[in-house]
């Protein structure tokens, strides 16, 4: 079981980070990730794994004026 953004989750662990985004419906060009306190690079998402107990953060950029 994972934690997102504050919510536990399940059926992610060992996936990559980029399909989690995904199915959890996240725009991948306006956010930042951090996992377990560290911030992830778009160009990571790919190759990064989630591991059960992983604590997930997902904010996103929102424009306005």
């Amino acid at each position: 079981m994972i934690r997102l953004n504050g919510d536990e989750k399940s059926g992610y662990e060992d996936s990559p980070l980029d399909k989690l985004l995904v199915k959890e419906g996240f725009d991948k060009t306006r956010i930042a990730v951090e996992i377990n306190g560290v911030i992830v690079s778009k160009k990571e998402y790919e190759n990064t794994i989630v591991h059960d107990g992983d604590v997930i953060e997902v904010v996103s950029f929102v424009g306005g004026g």
